[in-house]
């Protein structure tokens, strides 16, 4: 079973939390993507604290692309919260990062940018609950998908038969399907929904292709 989720790209408190109503009615998981500026060239809402008293019935993703996540990722243990997903680029000790997410419940995913190469994900394999492959440049929304990934895709689901495997960036009607085929389980979309007009149909459209 291949999840669509939806993904929140925005840089204000504000418009996380309206995006974050506007598709409760339609999936149980969010993803947002989270940047101080160290990793990516533009800023999103990056501040934990503005989820003390949040509430919400959905599983909320959190993408940290911010370098050095060992000295913040634990800052996002919150009820809701049940994935923090890192840059393999970006992260020094990604052993401490799985253990201290598993004592909190929380799973521990790993990233790699576009541009890296598949085989880094190899020593990861027994470790991560989820690996990612991050399809555009990190940072802003509505980016073509790069289809070089769905090589890298097929390598890492060859080598790895039961882990889940997610993508993120560019997928749309037609990405969702050949992502699918190429052993992707986990598709993370932001324009293909939240500029669609009707996001319910827009989410549905995306879980027809796959």
């Amino acid at each position: 079973m291949v999840k669509v989720i939806p993904a929140i790209n925005s840089p204000t408190w504000d418009e996380v939390v309206k995006k974050i109503r506007l598709v409760e009615p339609f999936t149980d998981w969010v993803h947002i993507d989270v940047a101080d500026g160290t990793f990516t060239p533009n800023t999103l809402w990056h501040n934990p604290l503005d989820l003390v008293g949040f509430e919400t019935k959905l599983n909320l993703e959190i993408h940290l692309m911010e370098r050095e996540p060992e000295d913040r990722f634990s800052t996002w243990f919150f009820p809701r919260v049940m994935r923090i997903i890192v840059q393999q680029e970006a992260t020094r000790d990604f052993d401490f990062i799985v253990n201290a997410c598993h004592n909190n419940k929380v799973e521990a995913g790993i990233s790699v940018l576009t541009e890296t190469n598949w085989s880094v994900l190899k020593p990861f394999l027994g470790k991560a609950d989820l690996v990612q492959f991050l399809a555009v440049n990190p940072g802003f929304a509505g980016q073509k998908f790069d289809e070089h990934n769905y090589y890298k895709i097929k390598k890492i689901r060859a080598l790895a038969p039961h882990i889940p495997i997610e993508v993120d960036g560019g997928v749309k009607v037609g990405v969702a399907k050949k992502c699918a085929s190429a052993g992707a389980t986990h598709l993370v979309a932001a324009s293909a929904i939240f500029d669609a007009v009707d996001i319910a149909k827009a989410i549905q459209n995306l879980e027809n292709d796959i």
